[in-house]
């Protein structure tokens, strides 16, 4: 972990203390929401959370570290997802997976899009490359993982290539405002099936 990341002073151990957390994090991810970036900061969050400026600050420095755990919570809910699908679905084929990850894929952007979205700014914005190339090369190593057992040539590199196919069809469609998550999901799986050569 880079040492100028702006983390979490720590993570509570507490179920109240971990509630308390949890509430702050809501309120910034509402703001995040309604608002946009512009609006987020501590003291806004403090207030909608119902918490103390003080009992925030036990917690969280500044709105860079709420905006990187919001991030790491939102990924970290990703990857657990695509994880248990493979975990759970051994005996099924290639293409069954994919679309079981398609489909979590789409749910999660979309359950909160106004969020995502404002966290893919909120990223950019506060230039945590590092946590970006972290979650990237994680998920690589899931979908290469998979490939692997499906003896899919050049693994590392195709896992690398659909997420990237993956990523860009749902973010373009989300920035558009698209609603029909039918059709994106038939597209998403065309584009990914006929990279791999899976129809």
């Amino acid at each position: 972990m880079l040492s100028n990341s702006p983390n979490p002073r720590k993570k509570p151990s507490q179920a109240r203390s971990r509630v308390t957390f949890h509430i702050i994090l809501e309120a910034a991810a509402r703001i995040l929401e309604s608002a946009g970036l512009s609006a987020l900061n501590t003291n806004h969050v403090a207030d909608k959370a119902g918490v103390s400026i003080g009992s925030l600050y036990q917690y969280f420095p500044s709105k860079e570290a709420l905006i990187v755990e919001l991030l790491r919570e939102e990924r970290d809910q990703l990857s657990y997802a695509i994880k248990d699908i493979i975990q759970h679905n051994k005996n099924a084929d290639l293409k069954t997976v994919l679309n079981m990850i398609i489909e979590k894929s789409l749910d999660h952007q979309f359950s909160r899009p106004k969020l995502a979205l404002s966290l893919e700014y909120a990223s950019i914005h506060i230039g945590q490359d590092y946590e970006e190339v972290h979650f990237q090369h994680h998920l690589e190593e899931i979908m290469a993982n998979l490939l692997i057992q499906f003896q899919i040539s050049n693994p590392q590199k195709s896992a690398r290539d659909i997420i990237a196919l993956s990523k860009g069809i749902i973010n373009v469609a989300a920035i558009a405002g698209e609603t029909d998550l039918k059709d994106l999901h038939s597209r998403v799986k065309k584009a990914v099936f006929g990279y791999l050569e899976l129809f």
